[in-house]
């Protein structure tokens, strides 16, 4: 099949010339149509909207009707025939597939680390990595959420992002609690089934996607970036995550607009479950922590109340709970 005849259709001043052909009873002399114009005569004649008498010289309109069930025709079966090689193509290749397969990789290590310098490029590949997360997404954050993180298609796309059994874990400072929009931010996800805690130490901001991928600064004033891809250094860094993961602690994010709720810090609500007379497992079980992370928070509670056991300790907790002047 000839690609005239596949691809191309009349053009519009092809299309004015077939219609005055029609116009004088869709036949003309051969000479004088030429004479008219001779590249849409040759198209419509590759087409085969016309067609030309060698005997008396002459040109005739035929059925476009005609024309577009022959080409159709011809279309499918092209169509047929590259479905068909296309159908082939992995078997005609498979003996080179299994020769790349085969072949042992060279790690290239300057194709591992990419470094990104303007801000706005930063959060273009950030966006981009965040879109192509498909399992987990891990991130110490020291600064709150911006604003464009509570817009309704950012939000729908973490809802998705969760909702479809991917995770996403992130550590704020605690100074994030104070901060409505990172607030609201976090109930949302809270909601979907996203975790955040707050770590009252120093830390630097990092993204893990995947655990394949990570987003590190790469100066003083987050102004520049390196996207990490190197398995070895992705698994350090991951081990680093939970580690400050786990000394994190949980807060009940409540943003102001709803009454009656605050964000209480773990380490007060387990004070507040000692003072009620709950032991260290029941604790540990009311909140979902572990029996050794309350027992680091009730360690410092007794330091800070100056508590030599845990008797004492729940009783200066139960006192300072009750209302002012009440014995």
């Amino acid at each position: 099949m000839s690609e005239s005849n596949g691809a191309a259709l009349p053009t519009e001043p092809e299309r004015r010339l077939y219609q005055q052909i029609l116009d004088q009873g869709g036949r003309v002399v051969f000479r004088e149509a030429v004479e008219q114009d001779p590249t849409g005569v040759l198209r419509l004649l590759e087409l085969g909207l016309l067609v030309h008498d060698a005997g008396d010289q002459s040109l005739t309109a035929v059925n476009p009707r005609l024309v577009g069930d022959r080409i159709s025709a011809e279309l499918r079966a092209e169509g047929t025939r590259m479905l068909l090689r296309a159908e082939e193509m992995p078997v005609l290749l498979e003996d080179l597939t299994h020769a790349y397969d085969a072949t042992p990789r060279r790690a290239d290590r300057s194709s591992v680390v990419q470094h990104i310098d303007r801000i706005d490029r930063i959060l273009e590949r950030v966006r981009q990595l965040e879109n192509e997360a498909t399992e987990e997404v891990l991130a110490l954050q020291p600064g709150g959420v911006s604003v464009g993180d509570l817009q309704p298609d950012s939000l729908e796309r973490v809802r998705c992002f969760l909702t479809g059994g991917a995770a996403v874990r992130t550590v704020h400072e605690p100074a994030a609690l104070l901060d409505e929009a990172t607030v609201r931010w976090a109930e949302a996800v809270t909601g979907w089934g996203g975790r955040f805690r707050t770590l009252s130490e120093p830390f630097s901001r990092m993204t893990i996607f995947d655990r394949r991928i990570a987003v590190v600064p790469a100066s003083t004033d987050n102004s520049s970036a390196a996207v990490v891809e190197d398995p070895a250094v992705v698994s350090f860094l991951v081990a680093a995550f939970e580690r400050d993961w786990e000394r994190a602690e949980r807060v009940r994010w409540r943003s102001a607009d709803r009454e009656g709720e605050s964000v209480v810090p773990v380490h007060e609500q387990v004070g507040r479950l000692l003072a009620q007379g709950l032991t260290q497992r029941s604790i540990a079980s009311r909140l979902g922590l572990s029996e050794r992370t309350v027992a680091g928070h009730i360690s410092r509670l007794r330091e800070l109340h100056d508590a030599e056991t845990l008797f004492q300790l729940g009783w200066q907790m139960r006192a300072g709970d009750e209302p002012a002047g009440r014995a």
